[in-house]
């Protein structure tokens, strides 16, 4: 007698998928990386609220004479809101692309690697800007892992794993 299937009602396995290739899982890793940097920058943007207050109030541009207590306060709270939402934000990405690079999706590397462009565009716009500070050196950092990634997705075996797990249809 033939039976199709395995007794017991289990399905017979499926072609194996690769696993990803070590510049790939290194790539994901600091993708991690990123995504824990990025928190730590939320929560030293919650931490700052204080320190945002007093620089607003002792700004050369004469911005606080114009401004209440209160307005300095909500103009703080905003500064922190939107670089909460960034890093929130920021977290999200990492965490995307460290999926989608590690089950081989090529819009991901491809994804990564446009978000790469953007934040070196963002940089260089900060440093012309003549803003060098800490959070300057931080989002050195962040660039400096962002460039460490793509450079390893786009290695020659990384390459071969994409296109094996993504081809062209």
């Amino acid at each position: 007698m033939y039976q199709p299937y395995p007794p017991g009602g289990q399905q017979p396995p499926g072609p194996s998928r690769p696993t990803p290739p070590r510049p790939v899982r290194m790539a994901v890793l600091l993708m991690y990386t990123g995504a824990g940097l990025s928190a730590i920058s939320l929560i030293v943007s919650i931490l700052s609220l204080h320190t945002i207050e007093n620089y607003i109030r002792n700004s050369s541009a004469n911005l606080a004479q114009h401004l209440t207590q209160q307005q300095i306060h909500r103009l703080a709270v905003a500064t922190v809101v939107i670089a909460v939402v960034e890093s929130i934000v920021a977290i999200g990405l990492w965490l995307l692309m460290a999926w989608a690079n590690k089950a081989g999706q090529s819009w991901g590397r491809i994804t990564a690697s446009v978000l790469f462009g953007l934040n070196t565009a963002l940089l260089l716009y900060g440093f012309a800007r003549g803003t060098v500070s800490i959070a300057s050196a931080f989002a050195l950092l962040v660039w400096a892992v962002g460039l460490a990634v793509i450079v390893l997705l786009w290695r020659k075996d990384a390459s071969e794993y994409f296109a094996v797990m993504s081809p062209r249809r």
